[in-house]
């Protein structure tokens, strides 16, 4: 009787089984299928709160939270931008023409402000976490780096009047023509040696973000011909990666003193003398230094780097800046409007020292200059001719000079400035 129980059992395992199988199989036509992970994704996705934008620049002269008057924003807030952006930036820095964008929440609640330091940087406030943050809560401050697209390009022109205008005649900005002159400021006085006719060439790096030109970068090579000379300019990194302009022959543009206290432009109204006609005193004395004519306001620099030993008011010479420098110079800058260091201070080759005026006896705006050596004053129209050059590029650097060398003169060779306009000649001639 063991056996036909035994399989009675298996038979209604069997079918059991069956069983499961079907409606299970069933389960799986029925139920409907999921949706794809990203379709759920996108669907349950919030949709990001409108923003608007407001815009300003700041006015000449304004401070901070002057410039921020159309904003209409809470003084506390205020304060709290100045306190949170301390640590990066000194928001009591800001410079005139330069933009201010706030960034506001749909419901009206500043979430972000910011300030462009520079073609470069941005500086970026952002809110605390809240939705609505308390005014004295910290924000985060950031320094954005802008990026900009380098293009290399050649310009050229000719000179009929000043370096400046012959810029603009080829179509660029005053910027290039300050370092041209800053880069032969060594071998070419700007306000005295330019002459009609001379000729610049320049390759140049100019910036462009989203395709608005955006500054100058740097000059990769100049040539500037000065009544029939040519001077010529490369840039090059030594082996320390310290950038400077060399002549082809490999010595440097720099020495060890600028060929003029001003930058462009100033005729000579009275030279050195050891006997000349006082105007105002109405009595002959010594004139120990150049008097360069130039407007109230005028910038001036310094020739050298040195420390300033005096400056402030002084009797005839009025406010007056004395400079010492290396190997037993001074200089000194006469009848300025204003003076812009203290004594004691360091100062660089070619920073702007004072403005120009006519402070002391003067019977008009100029700049009087002297130069003195060892005690003795020297006539610095003789002395800037032979000025001594920095030390030239390295032996072991030789090679690749050669072959920046090689590279770039060419291309400055290729560049040719469009032919002076020829004026028309008078009616009935």
């Amino acid at each position: 009787m063991a056996p036909p129980r035994r399989t009675l059992t298996l038979g209604a395992l069997a079918l059991a089984a069956s069983a499961i199988s079907l409606w299970a199989w069933r389960s799986r036509v029925a139920a409907p299928r999921p949706a794809p992970a990203a379709a759920i994704a996108v669907a349950a996705a919030p949709a990001p709160p409108p923003t608007t934008q407001q815009q300003t620049v700041v006015p000449r002269g304004s401070t901070f939270a002057a410039a921020l008057t159309p904003f209409h924003l809470g003084a506390a807030l205020i304060s709290t931008w100045v306190r949170d952006a301390r640590p990066i930036f000194n928001l009591g820095q800001i410079q005139a023409g330069k933009a201010l964008v706030l960034v506001r929440a749909a419901s009206g609640a500043p979430q972000a402000l910011s300030y462009q330091i520079d073609a470069s940087h941005r500086l970026w406030l952002r809110a605390p976490a809240s939705s609505s943050p308390a005014p004295a809560a910290a924000w985060t401050a950031s320094i954005q780096t802008i990026p900009y697209q380098t293009r290399l390009v050649g310009v050229s022109g000719s000179v009929q009047s000043s370096l400046f205008e012959a810029v603009e005649d080829a179509g660029e900005r005053d910027p290039l023509a300050l370092a041209l002159a800053d880069i032969f400021g060594w071998d070419l006085d700007f306000y005295t040696d330019t002459r009609q006719g001379d000729v610049f060439r320049v390759l140049v790096e100019k910036r462009y973000q989203d395709g608005t030109f955006a500054g100058y970068g740097q000059i990769v090579a100049a040539e500037y011909v000065n009544d029939g000379t040519a001077y010529d300019a490369l840039r090059f990194h030594d082996d320390l990666g310290m950038l400077a302009y060399y002549r082809p022959d490999g010595h440097p543009m720099k020495r060890e003193f600028l060929r003029s206290p001003l930058k462009f432009a100033a005729r000579i109204s009275s030279g050195f003398s050891r006997h000349r006609f006082h105007p105002i005193l109405k009595r002959y004395l010594p004139h120990l230094g150049i008097d360069f004519a130039a407007p109230t306001g005028t910038p001036v620099q310094t020739i050298g780097a040195g420390v300033v030993a005096r400056a402030g008011r002084f009797g005839g010479d009025g406010n007056m800046v004395q400079i010492r420098h290396a190997g037993g110079y001074q200089t000194l800058y006469l009848h300025l409007s204003r003076i812009l260091v203290h004594t004691g201070q360091r100062v660089a080759q070619g920073q702007r020292i004072g403005l120009v005026g006519m402070t002391g006896l003067a019977t008009g705006p100029h700049l009087d200059f002297r130069i003195e050596h060892d005690g003795d004053f020297e006539n610095f129209e003789q002395l800037r001719k032979k000025l001594p050059p920095a030390a030239p590029v390295e032996a072991k650097m030789l090679p690749q000079f050669d072959a920046l060398r090689a590279r770039l003169l060419p291309e400055l060779d290729k560049l040719q400035p469009a032919p002076a306009p020829v004026a028309a000649p008078a009616a009935g001639h």
